[in-house]
């Protein structure tokens, strides 16, 4: 590393070799004095070099107020059964289209909305942003009104609703029963009809669990489709951020909205972003213009057999969403089945590759490696480690997640996620259709019991492994209610399940089409 202060004889070092010899030390390293004198200089002048750097706050993106308002910032005493983490109303008062004009739309609450407190789902840190994340600036430019935060898991690191700080979020359609996570408040709101919109973020399965769980359709565009700028990263080699509607048409104006390079996200592609390729409500459109027997003509839907092998796969689940499938027929689509085995090991995959890289970049804040916007003014609230106080405000995916990464960095290093991002390259996904959960909404535990980690995560065993594998290869995956099936704690209720349907990268408005065409010609709550 070169040097880029000079070094001046007459200066006081700003690093003595008191303070530079325990570090050496506990790296497991010796030096001679001679050496450990040069390198206190040469320390010295990096340590000046970092104080001299400009305050960066000054680049952030910071919103017009005028321009974007927001009003009524409140956490509401009624927050619908765990699903709002606060309200707030913004609107934009010079929309540069009408494309979601008039439109609700509820911002998940790892997403940041200047001015209004941002949880994660975790008390671990108390941090309001100073930015909008760009998704937000381009809904309101689009013409869309936020009413507010919408609930999450903890740290974002659960599929089942009961860890959110702000309260377990309860199913839609059976109180006491998972909304699915980590976007939780986004599926039961959407559902409900509390708004017309939301925005999940999607790492594991974290938009389409949710949407299965509540009977929505949601989307995880393919990889670097949409800026994940101004949200909270987990890991960004699967970070996805997508919409979540009540429709497919919706889901495609929300999508149409928010999509494209933005200039900070190293995720997306520099060229090859626009025009024609980041308009999807017409293709939908001209899908549903045809006859229903022709929607889908020329479409190739291959039925992948891993999909329907899940351990402990419920099998109602696999009879609802195969007769779905089957109904793509009539619609003028080829239905075959397919098989790729590495989707079985692609939960491993991304087990083994999420702990070192998640616990740096989501628990600790550390995005070295990346060209894009840090949000240093929360990371400088977390130290190099997590403090007890912190590591207690975390849930049980989160703590174990965290625990997971000490494990590796301790006793096997970056070779773990190396080998298991070398061995990801290998997988490689067409057009698939498959059920995106193995099994229906479980149960919530009772509420303030604390069951512990084994027991909580126990009850989502095998949750994303349909959902996890596409995060690990970027491609686009929607989740499309199909019926409903009996809970497992209680045969007499039922929740509703889903098909999903994945699509070649960018190619999301294929997953759209098809999805529009089944919407269309069956009524997934009367089957």
């Amino acid at each position: 590393m070169s040097l880029v202060l000079p070094l001046a004889n007459t200066e006081k070092k700003r690093v003595s070799e008191d303070e530079l010899r325990p570090i050496v030390t506990k790296a497991g390293l010796e030096l001679s004095e001679s050496l450990l004198e040069d390198f206190t200089t040469l320390i010295s002048s990096l340590d000046k070099a970092i104080s001299s750097l400009p305050d960066d706050k000054d680049v952030f993106p910071r919103p017009d107020l005028s321009k974007y308002p927001r009003t009524d910032i409140h956490i509401p005493e009624d927050n619908d059964q765990g699903a709002w983490a606060t309200k707030v109303t913004v609107k934009c008062t010079n929309p540069t289209s009408d494309l979601l004009k008039g439109k609700t739309l509820a911002v998940k609450d790892n997403t940041a909305v200047a001015g209004v407190r941002c949880t994660n789902g975790t008390s671990m840190v108390d941090w309001t942003p100073e930015i909008d994340a760009t998704i937000v600036t381009r809904a309101l430019d689009a013409g869309a009104i936020i009413v507010g935060k919408a609930a999450c898991e903890n740290a974002c690191l659960e599929g089942m609703s009961g860890t959110s700080v702000t309260g377990q979020v309860h199913n839609p359609y059976a109180k006491g029963y998972s909304a699915g996570g980590s976007s939780s408040g986004s599926g039961r709101l959407v559902a409900n009809g509390s708004v017309d919109l939301a925005f999940g973020g999607d790492q594991g399965g974290s938009i389409r669990i949710p949407a299965s769980s509540c009977g929505i359709v949601g989307l995880k565009p393919t990889w670097g489709l949409v800026p994940y700028t101004g949200i909270l990263s987990l890991d960004a080699s699967i970070d996805h951020a997508g919409p979540m509607a009540n429709n497919v048409r919706d889901c495609a104006m929300l999508l149409e909205a928010i999509a494209g390079p933005d200039g900070w996200d190293d995720r997306q592609p520099s060229i090859g972003l626009e025009g024609e390729k980041l308009k999807f409500v017409a293709s939908i459109d001209n899908v549903l213009s045809k006859e229903t027997s022709k929607m889908l003509r020329g479409i190739h839907i291959g039925v992948l057999s891993e999909g329907f092998e899940v351990p402990g796969q419920d099998p109602n689940v696999i009879e609802s969403v195969q007769s779905a499938i089957d109904k793509f027929k009539s619609l003028g689509a080829t239905v075959a089945p397919v098989s790729v085995p590495l989707h079985k090991d692609a939960p491993l995959l991304w087990t083994c590759a999420l702990p070192l890289s998640g616990g740096r970049q989501s628990l600790l804040g550390d995005l070295d490696g990346r060209k894009q916007l840090y949000l240093t003014d929360r990371a400088e609230l977390i130290g190099p480690k997590l403090t007890q106080r912190q590591f207690d405000a975390l849930g049980p995916g989160a703590s174990n997640m965290y625990l997971g990464y000490l494990w590796i960095q301790e006793k096997y290093g970056a070779k773990v996620q190396g080998k298991a991002m070398n061995l990801l390259k290998a997988t490689n996904f067409d057009v698939l259709v498959m059920s995106t959960l193995p099994y229906p909404p479980p149960k919530l535990p009772e509420p303030d019991v604390d069951e512990g980690p084994l027991n909580f995560l126990a009850r989502t065993t095998g949750l994303v492994a349909n959902t996890c594998p596409f995060d690990n290869s970027g491609h686009p995956a929607l989740s499309l209610p199909v019926g409903f099936v009996p809970a497992r704690e209680d045969p007499s209720l039922k929740l509703p399940t889903a098909v999903q349907i994945v699509g070649r990268k960018f190619a999301d408005a294929d997953c759209l089409k098809v999805a529009a065409a089944w919407e269309k010609a069956f009524d997934w709550k009367q089957l």
